[in-house]
């Protein structure tokens, strides 16, 4: 399963979130994500777990966790979708 962790601190490495994790299951692998111009944290990460009942526990236990000082958000991730939609249906038609 794939794990969303949001409002995640930007000090957080892969390391430490794979860390954090693994205390619930196996880990296939922990990504924060990263701005691409600066190389610093955007503030979220995924983790692939390949237990589903492993995920749904670690899910379970670390959503609204404190890690360094901020209450992070834990649940399956959701498939991407390819909804481009920017917000700016309808301007211009007159």
């Amino acid at each position: 399963m794939n794990i969303y962790i949001g409002n995640l601190p930007y000090e957080v490495t892969d390391d430490k979130l794979r860390e954090l994790f693994a205390a619930h299951g196996e880990v296939s692998s922990a990504m924060v994500i990263k701005d691409k111009m600066t190389g610093r944290s955007r503030g979220f990460a995924f983790v692939e777990m390949p237990s589903d009942d492993d995920a749904q526990k670690a899910i379970d236990a670390l959503n609204g966790s404190n890690v360094d000082g901020k209450n992070i958000v834990v649940n399956q991730a959701k498939p991407k979708t390819d909804n481009r939609s920017d917000g700016r249906r309808g301007y211009g038609r007159r």
